[in-house]
């Protein structure tokens, strides 16, 4: 991954390094993005040609360069590259104090959480749906789709990912890795807190995969199971009654026979 961070310190003699990087990740998420995403193809490009406008033609004939070299780093040894790049350009200083979890550490959090009830789950409804409030550049998704693959379950055809950031660039990295290893995926610009929304990033893998409407279809067949559950419970709610009722008749009051003496003892 040095060769990308040679490369963008060397686009940053004219501007900062955390502009090139927030350019190149933008730049690359839009492309990828128009390939299927034909409903919002004209303010993305509208963006990207603004974007442009702040390089020479030189520096824009390095940025294709970037894209490939990442293509070859996920290729050879799939991890979060784009997170390791940030971390190596050192901007985690210059935004905040951003820190995103070392890989390794992702891999063996989803070494913990995926198991045979993934297979379960997939058997039931033939895919899993996985959710990512905080999502960072995608380090969590990308290990928990590696450790799927490494227990023999396609990830392209069996996860489907919700993944939420408020840094657009975290946004912009995150779909760029998952659109290169083809993971199924909405990242969304967004508050998790407020729910608010900014803008969606749909994998060119969710497009040309129909999610849209497989997750409706499992949408719809949870809904009927819940009816269906709630029409049961009430059903036995109404029989228990009606069997507690004609087992205990009502009381009948107790008089004493008129003319006797009322017993307290």
């Amino acid at each position: 991954m040095q060769d990308m961070v040679k490369l963008i310190h060397q686009l940053s003699y004219r501007h900062s390094t955390n502009k090139v990087f927030a350019d190149f990740v933008e730049m690359s998420a839009i492309a990828l993005s128009n390939t299927t995403d034909k409903s919002q193809y004209e303010p993305r490009e509208k963006r990207y040609l603004e974007i442009v406008k702040h390089y020479k033609p030189e520096e824009l004939n390095e940025f294709p360069k970037l894209l490939g070299m990442l293509v070859n780093h996920l290729e050879e040894a799939p991890q979060d590259v784009l997170g390791e790049v940030f971390h190596a350009l050192e901007l985690h200083n210059e935004r905040k104090g951003q820190f995103f979890t070392p890989f390794p550490i992702c891999r063996m959090m989803a070494k913990m959480i995926v198991g045979d009830s993934q297979q379960d789950i997939i058997n039931q409804y033939g895919f899993i749906t996985i959710s990512e409030p905080a999502c960072g550049t995608g380090a969590m998704i990308i290990a928990a789709a590696l450790e799927l693959k490494d227990s023999g379950i396609n990830y392209q055809q069996t996860i489907h990912v919700t993944a939420v950031d408020l840094d657009a660039t975290c946004v912009h990295a995150a779909y760029v890795q998952f659109s290169l290893l083809h993971i199924p995926a909405v990242v969304v610009h967004g508050n998790t807190l407020s729910m608010e929304e900014f803008s969606h990033w749909y994998t060119p893998a969710h497009t040309l995969g129909f999610w849209d409407h497989k997750l409706k279809e499992k949408a719809c067949v949870l809904k009927l199971k819940e009816m269906l559950s709630n029409t049961t419970i009430d059903e036995a709610k109404n029989e228990n009654f009606s069997v507690s009722n004609a087992a205990s008749p009502p009381d009948t009051e107790k008089t004493p026979p008129l003319g006797t003496q009322l017993r307290l003892f």
